[in-house]
């Protein structure tokens, strides 16, 4: 009990965060408009300010991100097809399935992955949270779009795909830290405290923007809940947990092994429900399991942080 507590406390403050967005939104302080603007700000300078700043002081040196790489995109691929079996053994239609590939993996690894990750692991874990985030990113516009464009009635256009790939904001600060640390380019000390002042600014930002985010949400009859949960508890127990299984069983535990587990078990992200209303997909439905899923995560990822310990 002692440590689902430490667990919880450690976790806690970035929830109380997302709570205070959910209230000023029901009190109407908060409107959509702030969304926009938040996720903006985090998009094009908290994020890749963070991501940078990370990143340059990574040691390459005796480190290799190389498993921690493949494991992840391992898990992101097999997620991403697991749609197919899902949609024929529940019957559903096109537009579900196209929904499948853009939830059942690509957690909150960004807005609320790193946060968690930096509070409970601590500052050294950002430059791997950062590199796990950037391998989310790229299988989601990547593959899990492909797919969703196959399955579009109208035509697909994967130039356009690959152009706002390379024009993402989270892969080009990636390789900028990269490149940064690679050919050992020195940072004056004032534009690096810069860079870190715009670092320390978006956890609360991009926090608060989820919670305006859940407080627009309409709660809806219980009833249409159902199918909801199911995916969340799939998304953020049952899978994560075969990751888990699948790592121990066969010995691919290393330093990366914590961060990798909780990124999984993260409540699905933002982007899933953009490209859902890009796609004219459920919507509705991923707007409702972006909110159940970041509500029970209050609880879950505490309980992962005890089975991880």
């Amino acid at each position: 009990m002692g440590t689902f507590l430490n667990a919880t406390n450690s976790v806690l403050p970035l929830f109380l965060i997302i709570i205070l967005g959910i209230v000023l939104t029901r009190l109407k302080v908060t409107n959509r408009q702030w969304i926009e603007i938040l996720n903006k700000y985090a998009l094009w300078i908290g994020f890749p300010a963070l991501v940078i700043y990370s990143l340059m002081h990574l040691k390459l040196s005796g480190s290799s991100y190389s498993n921690l790489i493949l494991i992840n995109s391992a898990y992101i691929v097999f997620c991403i097809l697991l749609a197919y079996p899902i949609a024929k053994i529940a019957g559903f239609n096109n537009q579900m399935k196209q929904t499948l590939f853009l939830i059942l993996c690509f957690g909150n690894v960004a807005y609320l992955g790193i946060p968690v990750l930096q509070n409970t692991l601590g500052e050294s874990i950002l430059p791997v949270a950062a590199i796990i985030s950037a391998v989310y990113v790229f299988w989601l516009f990547t593959l899990a779009i492909i797919l969703v464009e196959i399955h579009n009635p109208q035509k697909s256009n994967i130039p356009k795909l690959l152009l706002n790939l390379l024009k993402n904001p989270l892969l080009i600060s990636v390789f900028i830290g990269l490149a940064i640390v690679f050919f050992q380019v020195k940072i004056p000390i004032p534009v690096e405290k810069t860079i870190k002042l715009f670092s320390d600014s978006v956890t609360a930002v991009v926090l608060f923007s989820l919670g305006i985010f859940l407080g627009l949400q309409e709660i809806g009859k219980i009833k249409e809940w159902g199918q909801v949960f199911f995916f969340v508890i799939l998304t953020m127990i049952i899978l994560p947990a075969t990751l888990y299984l699948l790592i121990k069983l066969f010995n691919f535990e290393d330093s990366n092994f914590c961060a990798t587990i909780l990124d999984s078990a993260m409540p699905l992200g933002l982007t899933s429900y953009v490209l859902s209303v890009q796609y004219n997909l459920r919507v509705k439905f991923v707007a409702r399991m972006i909110v159940l899923a970041t509500l029970l995560s209050m609880v879950i990822i505490p309980l992962w942080l005890v089975v991880l310990k």
